[in-house]
């Protein structure tokens, strides 16, 4: 009578990476992907001021030009239309460092490695959030001084709001990349065609009180529009429950747009 022992079966190598390759979790691999992603900023902070030119251009310009108002001051809602605008463009910007990485071969060694590709758009997506956190600081440091009231709260609970809307955009961002792939032209020209109309249309410059009806059925189908509504009176100190949640609906749809086609993008790259 034969004894079969039970011995462990062998290991191999490609056991061993997939086990590697669960054992992180998306959790975790999302973090690393986008710890990868901030040392270029952390490394480099002077960056972060050099995004800054344009927003610190706007302020410097418009903001002498700004009507006198009652009570307050007109940079109260002026300064989250900037900050707004910050973030969309930042976040606009980031498929840019994606099409450098498809060029060199660095996204193709990234997509063979244990990370799985949902992490890889998630975690850059959420990289997006510390420069708008870094830049919004910056500039509420130089407006503070002249007139404009800070109000702590509803600055943090406004953060929060843009955050989610920079992960959607950043997301669409490195989608519109995939898909232009070596044609960087494309990516540049989709951008930059985009952005203008979708911050004028949300009135981050001017207000578009008595527009023309088309123009005020366009801005109404902007999610922007009901983020810069909710930023102002958040900046302002208050917190009208209908404002603040149409303008977290309007950022959650476009981060669940922007993943979504983000990771069918991705998912479907070489």
């Amino acid at each position: 009578m034969s004894t079969v022992l039970d011995t462990p079966a062998p290991t191999t190598p490609t056991t061993r990476r997939t086990a590697e390759a669960r054992m992180p979790g998306f959790l975790a691999d999302t973090w690393n992907v986008m710890v990868r992603e901030l040392k270029p900023v952390f490394r480099e902070p002077a960056s972060v001021l050099f995004a800054m030119v344009q927003p610190l251009v706007f302020l410097g310009l418009f903001a002498p030009l700004l009507p006198e108002v009652e009570n307050g001051s007109a940079l109260q809602w002026f300064v989250p239309g900037i900050v707004a605008m910050t973030a969309l463009m930042g976040a606009s910007f980031t498929g840019a460092n994606l099409t450098q990485e498809i060029v060199t071969g660095s996204h193709e060694r990234l997509l063979v490695s244990p990370l799985s590709r949902s992490s890889l758009l998630v975690g850059r997506a959420l990289k997006e959030v510390v420069p708008m956190l870094m830049q919004t600081a910056i500039i509420l440091a130089v407006v503070t001084p002249f007139s404009f009231d800070l109000h702590p709260v509803g600055v943090l609970v406004g953060m929060a709001l843009l955050s989610l809307f920079s992960i959607g955009v950043g997301a669409l961002s490195f989608a519109l990349a995939l898909v232009s792939k070596d044609q960087e032209w494309l990516f540049w020209t989709v951008q930059q065609t985009l952005i203008f109309p979708v911050l004028l249309l949300a009135g981050v410059l001017l207000p578009l009180e008595g527009a023309p009806g088309w123009l005020s059925a366009a801005s109404d189908l902007n999610p922007l529009t009901y983020v810069v509504e909710a930023e102002r009176a958040l900046f302002a100190g208050d917190v009208p429950v209908d404002t603040v949640a149409a303008g977290f609906l309007g950022a959650a749809i476009v981060a669940a747009l922007g993943l979504l086609v983000g990771l069918r993008a991705m998912n479907r790259s070489a």
